[in-house]
């Protein structure tokens, strides 16, 4: 139990100053820890106690809403600060959100042997966090971010249709959960994705260009989306939701167009950004492929979706945005990040497009982006861990 100099003291160390910080950690040890799990039960057969949950299925949630919904925490509670102007979530408060997301993840590391516990902890943590982030909006009367912060609300409605599957209430509640959550994540990527990804170029490729957006390939690409996830997730009309993908390819291919310049290829920080998404572009030609043909497997598009989409956009906006709020130029990260970003999109491509090429050697290729996954994240940690332990270099607070 925490005594009155405990709470100080967490209270002054500079890894609970801002809600980035030990979520960013967090996912990046979660990132290699589960990982080499999956490796463990996938290729070696180590024995988890599985009884209500598929490997794979255990696998899925934890990259979503342990890996990536820690991101999204640390994400949001960094940049609702920035929006509203008021602090969100520090000292012993930010430490106790963050045990509660640690303490989840530590249950599934048994399997689903305490499934209900990791299912309160894990429930426990989304309130929590919504809390967090819904009162300074309130406070502020930013309105207008009120769409971000209904997508962290449908992600917990998603993690409570994954527990009720798992735990026996609901029959398709795990598969439903975990399409949730992989779909509603891509879609807050893309929401955030269109406000950042130009903005983000246009600032950083080191000379003057204006990026094309266009609001109607904003409005329908979104709406179609929205129709594709239900489609797929919670339907069998898959050849809809596959015409729908073929119609997102195009909207988001004809987007990446205008949003590319030359610079970005010798900033690792902007093309890390810029290939996430068009990783995400390759998901919805995939899935259209799985469903009118038998040249692709429809667990493809899935992963670059998540392995490619979101891994490498997740690792890259992380590694930016530790830089920029501990008071570094974003526009010199440390040289080994560029290894940290190779190794991340050389996992993706591995996972995701060498087993279209070559499905004879399937296991060697899942194998060996996994070990590719883990070193990144493994010197993702080595590089950050400093960094975000530390107080910023500037003397602010943050």
């Amino acid at each position: 139990m925490l005594n009155g100099g405990g709470i100080k003291k967490i209270a002054r160390a500079a890894l609970f100053a801002l809600g980035f910080r030990p979520f960013f950690l967090g996912a990046a040890h979660l990132a290699v820890i589960a990982m080499a799990l999956w490796l463990a039960v996938y290729r070696f057969g180590l024995p988890l106690t599985f009884h209500t949950l598929s490997p794979s299925l255990w696998h899925a949630h934890e990259l979503i809403f342990g890996y990536a919904l820690a991101v999204i925490a640390g994400f949001l509670l960094t940049a609702v600060k920035n929006w509203t102007g008021i602090q969100t979530l520090d000292g012993w408060r930010l430490c106790l959100l963050f045990l509660l997301w640690a303490s989840a993840r530590i249950a599934f590391f048994f399997g689903d042997a305490f499934i209900e516990a990791a299912a309160v902890l894990d429930l426990a943590f989304l309130v929590a966090l919504s809390v967090g982030i819904f009162v300074p909006i309130l406070k502020a009367k930013l309105w207008q971010q009120l769409a971000i912060f209904s997508k962290l609300v449908l992600l917990g409605a998603g993690n409570v249709l994954f527990y009720a599957g798992a735990l026996g209430f609901l029959e398709q509640g795990v598969r439903w959960g975990v399409y949730t959550g992989i779909y509603l994540v891509i879609g807050l990527i893309l929401t955030m994705g269109r406000r950042v990804i130009p903005g983000f170029i246009e600032r950083g490729v080191g000379y003057p260009v204006e990026l094309v957006n266009r609001r109607w390939v904003d409005l329908s690409s979104m709406v179609l989306f929205v129709i594709f996830f239900i489609l797929d997730t919670f339907t069998q009309f898959k050849w809809a939701a596959a015409w729908l993908s073929v119609a997102l390819f195009v909207l988001h291919s004809f987007r990446a167009v205008g949003w590319h310049t030359p610079g970005i290829w010798r900033k690792p920080l902007l093309w890390s950004l810029y290939c996430a998404y068009l990783f995400i572009i390759v998901g919805f030609g995939l899935y259209a492929l799985s469903v009118f043909t038998d040249l692709v497997s429809y667990f493809l598009a899935i992963h670059a979706f998540t392995a490619g989409g979101i891994g490498l956009i997740t690792v890259g906006m992380m590694s930016r945005v530790a830089l920029g709020h501990t008071g570094r130029d974003v526009n010199s990260p440390p040289k080994l990040l560029t290894w940290v970003l190779y190794l991340v999109l050389l996992a993706a491509f591995i996972r995701v497009l060498i087993p279209i090429i070559d499905t004879q050697h399937y296991l060697m290729w899942i194998s060996l982006s996994a070990i590719l996954w883990i070193f990144g994240f493994m010197l993702f940690a080595y590089i950050y861990i400093p960094i975000l332990s530390r107080a910023r270099i500037d003397g602010l607070p943050g």
